[in-house]
C-alpha cells in the first residue's frame, strides 16, 4: 500500500534556524547530488523533453540556491549533450549563490534578480515561449500551492518538467549516504562563507548531521506521487500530454520525473 503524503516541517524552511546551518544543508545537498550522480538518470528524459520543445533556454522556477539546475546541466555536458540555458528564478532570489553559478557556468546559467512568483509569472517572463523546469523543489509546497505553481508554470509554456531526487519512501534517503556523508564533512572547508560556524555545527556538534537526516527523511514523505501530480494538472485539460517515470541511481536510489508537452 502506498504511503500517504505527510507534510512535516523541514528545518531548512524555517528562518529561525541559523543561516549557517541552513546553508550547510543546501550546500551538502548540492554536493551530494553532484558527487553521487543523483541526477544522472534525469539526462535521458530531460533531453527528450527539451528536444520535443525545441528550446535552447528554460525557465527554472523555485530555484533555491540553484544547485540542482547547475548539476543537471553538468550531467548533460558530461554525456556530450548541449544543455539549454537555465534562467534561475525564485520568490526569494539568492543572488550571491546564483552569481557564483553564473561565473562558473557563464554559457548555461543566468538568473532573474527580482522576486518571481511561480504561480503568476510576470508578463516579461511569461510571454517568452520557454519551457518551465522545477527540480527538487515541488515537495516543499503544500498541495494547493503546488497545484497553483504547476498550472501557473504551464501558462503560455511549450512544456513543464518536474523532477525529484526521491520517491515517497523514507528508505529512499539511505542511498544518499555514500556521497552525502563526505559532502557534509567537506562543506565547512569548501563553503564560501561562515566556515567556522559550519565547522562548529558539523565537527563539534551533531546538529548538521541530525538536521540533514531529518530534512532528508521528511522530504521523502513530502514527494508527490503520479496520481497526485496528474490530479494537479487535470484543470489544464487536453492542452498538454503528460508523462511520469522514475529513474535509478547507485546504490539503490530512485527518483521521479513528470513532464507535460503542449499539444
Amino acid at each position: 500500500m502506498p504511503l500517504p503524503r505527510v507534510h512535516l516541517f523541514e528545518l531548512n524552511d524555517n528562518p529561525a534556524v541559523p543561516r549557517a546551518l541552513r546553508d550547510t544543508l543546501i550546500e551538502t545537498l548540492s554536493r551530494t547530488l553532484a558527487w553521487g550522480g543523483i541526477l544522472r538518470g534525469l539526462v535521458e528524459p530531460f533531453a527528450r523533453f527539451v528536444d520535443a520543445t525545441g528550446a535552447s533556454e528554460v525557465l527554472d522556477l523555485c530555484s533555491g540556491a540553484g544547485g540542482p539546475a547547475a548539476i543537471l546541466a553538468e550531467e548533460l555536458e558530461r554525456t556530450g549533450r548541449r544543455p539549454p540555458r537555465f534562467v534561475l528564478t525564485d520568490l526569494q532570489p539568492q543572488i550571491g549563490a546564483w552569481e557564483r553559478l553564473r561565473r562558473d557556468h557563464p554559457s548555461i546559467i543566468d538568473y532573474v534578480a527580482e522576486p518571481v512568483d511561480a504561480t503568476s509569472l510576470p508578463a516579461a517572463l511569461g510571454s517568452a515561449p520557454r519551457p518551465r523546469v522545477i527540480i527538487n523543489a515541488l515537495h516543499h509546497l503544500r498541495p494547493e500551492l503546488a497545484r497553483s505553481v504547476l498550472c501557473g508554470a504551464a501558462s503560455g509554456a511549450p512544456g513543464v518538467f518536474v523532477a525529484e531526487g526521491f520517491v515517497r519512501n523514507p528508505l529512499r534517503f539511505a542511498p544518499y549516504a555514500p556521497a552525502g556523508i563526505p559532502a557534509l564533512l567537506a562543506t565547512p572547508v569548501l563553503s564560501p562563507r561562515d566556515r567556522w560556524q559550519k565547522a562548529l555545527f558539523t565537527y563539534l556538534m551533531p546538529l548538521s548531521l541530525a538536521v540533514c537526516v531529518w530534512d532528508g527523511v521528511v522530504s521523502t514523505l513530502r514527494v508527490y506521487d503520479e496520481a497526485e501530480l496528474r490530479a494537479m494538472v487535470a484543470p489544464l485539460g487536453p492542452t498538454f500530454v503528460w508523462e511520469y517515470g522514475t529513474y535509478r541511481f547507485a546504490p539503490f536510489g530512485r527518483g521521479s520525473y513528470f513532464f507535460g508537452l503542449r499539444r
